[in-house]
Parts: structure tokens; C-alpha cells; sequence
């Protein structure tokens, strides 16, 4: 088990992620206000917009102010250094 940073200090587990995804769309926004109702939607976004929704195992789904890409750089093991760089 590895743990990722998602932003704030906050972690998760990656091998209990299913997928990243960008909040844009509308089954998406239905998504999580049907997980929010359900009492599962964890935000760890401290206030800031909601970049990356992320799906766990359980059920749960994590939202985060960090890029699904970054996030994907971080879960395929690059340095913070590697992950700014990209965004810049």
C-alpha cells in the first residue's frame, strides 16, 4: 500500500482508487450530489474549486483541488519537483 498526497496534506491509499476524473461534466456533478445525499463525499478541497473527483473501492469519492493529471503523476511515483514542473 502506497499512500498519495492529494493536496493539504491530505492521503489516500492508491490501491483503493478506481478512477480520477475532471469535474466538468454533468453525470459527473449528479455523481456527487448523489454521494454527498448518501453521506459518503469526502471534500478535501479546504474551499478551494474542485479540480479532480476522485473514486474509491468503497464507494467513496474524494474531492481534491489538485489536477488529475498531477495526481497521476504523483500515483506513477514522480517527485513533487517532477509534478510543478509540468505545470508551470
Amino acid at each position: 500500500m502506497k499512500l498519495i498526497n492529494i493536496g493539504f496534506g491530505n492521503l489516500i491509499s492508491d490501491s483503493r482508487v478506481l478512477t480520477i476524473v475532471s469535474p466538468e461534466s454533468a453525470p459527473i456533478k449528479r455523481m456527487i450530489q448523489d454521494v454527498r445525499e448518501r453521506g459518503l463525499l469526502i471534500d478535501a478541497s479546504f474551499g478551494r474549486s474542485t479540480r479532480s473527483v476522485i473514486v474509491m473501492d468503497s464507494g467513496h469519492v474524494v474531492l481534491s483541488a489538485l489536477s488529475p493529471e498531477l495526481l497521476s503523476a504523483r500515483f506513477d511515483g514522480k517527485s513533487e519537483q517532477e509534478d510543478y514542473k509540468g505545470n508551470e
